[in-house]
Order: structure tokens, then sequence, then C-alpha cells
């Protein structure tokens, strides 16, 4: 596997999955194989669009191609534990979109199956792959910022509520813990750990009954802590800061980060930033097919451990608000 070149299918044919596949065309080393769609026509389009050798009308047939390598599973939440075992059964390595899954009974029959099969997995929380969020996580190495000992990151953005919409349907799985908020959470958690001593939480229920804004308070053994929040119907925005005991980062628009700013203690700057073309997902993906040329079954970066504590976390929130899906 060591110089082989990475053959990807993707699963789902939407929004998301037009944003990796514009990436993935910029991959090291990769061959855009396939896609599949519930739609026949509309698995053509994409494969035209982006230049996917082939184009199927069912996952089923997507996942049974001889030819694939990985798979990018990019369906909404709610199926994502359906399509990632089906992968898995057909011994197809995956990534999938954020979040993993619905909450953590799915993630751990996912993750069980996985394990005992040994074929690779990965959540696409495509945010740690990003170059800034290497420099960021270089610097705090370094010391430069000293002990890490707040963290507060937002993310949150206003839109229309749509009753039937997924962001809004409780039976898709809607709210913006689900959504967005899963980044904040997975920023606090690559810095600080997946595993803090105490999770507060608020938030605020629409008229569906899913949360439209909730704002998240961690606190770790030792002394730190993570203010976070996210929203669909407020635009708070979504910038990042670590604040140390000998200086601080701001990271703006931290899910798809493209600069970061350390201000040390006497107040002199330092600015990394990214000039890349892409959009950023080329990255998560090319650390994907460099996973499976190694042989590694998980990622270092977000390990499967790691995204099976953030979704016990999030079960644990919105069990503080009382939210629980019908199909749970």
């Amino acid at each position: 596997m060591e110089n082989k070149t990475i053959k990807w299918g993707i699963l789902g044919a939407g929004w998301i999955a037009s944003q990796f596949a514009r990436d993935l065309a910029h991959a090291q080393d990769v061959q855009l194989t396939a896609v599949g769609s519930r739609s026949k026509e509309k698995a053509e389009a994409f494969a035209e669009k982006f230049g996917f050798a082939h184009a199927y009308g069912s996952y089923e047939e997507l996942v049974n191609d001889a030819e694939i390598d990985i798979i990018y599973v990019a369906t909404p939440h709610p199926s994502h534990k359906e399509h990632v075992l089906q992968c898995l059964r057909a011994g197809k390595a995956v990534i999938c979109e954020k979040p993993f899954t619905v909450n953590v009974k799915e993630a751990e029959e996912v993750v069980q199956f996985a394990r005992e099969n040994k074929i690779f997995l990965m959540e696409a929380m495509w945010t740690r792959f990003l170059p800034v969020i290497r420099k960021v996580r270089e610097w705090i190495a370094e010391g430069r910022i000293g002990d890490v000992r707040l963290i507060r990151a937002d993310f949150g953005f206003r839109t229309g509520v749509n009753p039937e919409g997924r962001l809004f349907n409780p039976a898709l799985a809607g709210g913006a813990l689900l959504d967005v908020g899963i980044y904040p959470l997975s920023f606090a958690s690559m810095l600080l750990g997946a595993n803090p001593k105490q999770v507060l939480s608020t938030a605020q229920l629409g008229e569906t009954g899913v949360d439209e804004e909730c704002s998240i308070l961690l606190s770790y053994e030792g002394g730190q802590t993570a203010m976070l929040s996210s929203a669909i119907r407020l635009n708070s925005g979504s910038d990042a800061y670590i604040i140390g005991t000998a200086g601080s980062i701001r990271v703006p628009s931290f899910f798809n980060a493209k600069t970061a700013t350390i201000t040390a203690e006497d107040g002199t700057e330092e600015t990394f930033a990214d000039d890349r073309t892409t959009l950023g997902y080329v990255y998560e993906a090319e650390a994907a097919g460099q996973y499976l040329r190694e042989g590694k079954l998980e990622s270092d970066i977000i390990s499967l451990d790691e995204t099976l504590q953030l979704m016990r976390m999030m079960d644990g929130i919105r069990q503080q608000w009382g939210l629980r899906y019908p199909f749970e």
C-alpha cells in the first residue's frame, strides 16, 4: 500500500458531498472512482460535475464496487449508522461526516464492528487537519502561551425556521448541538481532552422542540475551563480564543480556519496564514489516504475513542435539556 493511489467513493450526492468532492480532486495520489445516490440521475450529474468514473443509483452498488478503497459517508447524520455499517460490511474503509452518529449507542455499534473486523474508520472532523489548526497545536506544544487555562469557541448562524427541514425537525435529529455544536466541543476536546470533570449546559428549545441556541461550560480536573456555544437562530459567529498563562491565540472562523494570531505577554503578535485555494477538506482526505497506506485502522488526530466520548458528552448535554429524539 506504500505508494498506492487511493480510490475513493462518495455515498450521498448532496451539498457536503459536493464540498468534499471539489477538494478531493486536488488531493495527492487519489482516484475519483464512484459516487452513489438514491437517484441515478443525481449520481450521474454529480459524477460528471466532479469527474468521478462511475455513478450508481443505489448505495448498495457503490459499496459493492470492488475498485473502491475508501468511502466518504455524506448523508444526513440520522442515516450515518446505517450507511457506515453498510460500507463496513462490504469491507470498505470509511470516513464519516460529523456528527459521527446521533448518539453514543449508535456510535458504539459502528466502532465495535470496525474494530472487530479490522477496517479503517474515522470521523471526518476536517478542522483537525487544517494547516492553521496544526500550527495552533504546535504553538501550544512549544509552550508559546504557557499553560492553556481557558477556551472560548462559538459557532452560530441565523436561519429561518422550517419545521420539516433537517435543522428543526426532531425526527431528523435537528438542533444546533449536533449540526454545529460538535465543532466547539471537538475544538475543546482537542486541546483539553474529551473527559471534563463537569459539564453544565443550557439551551433555548424552539417551537419544534429542538435546541435553537445552546451554551456549554466544561471544567477539567486541572482547573481549565471551556466556554462554548452554538446556534441556528443566532448569528454568534465562529471564532475561537485560547488563553494561556503566557499569552493567547485567536482563531477567526476556527472551523475552516485560514489564519491564527498568537499574542505574547508583552503584546507582540504573530499571525500564521494559510493561503490555500481549496476549501480545506483536502487535508483530511490526504490524511485518510496515508492512514490506509500505513495500514492504520484509525486516526491519531481524532481517535475513535475520542469520537465516542464526544458523542457520549452530547448525549449527556441533551439529557440536561430533556431533548430526546422520537426514534431514540
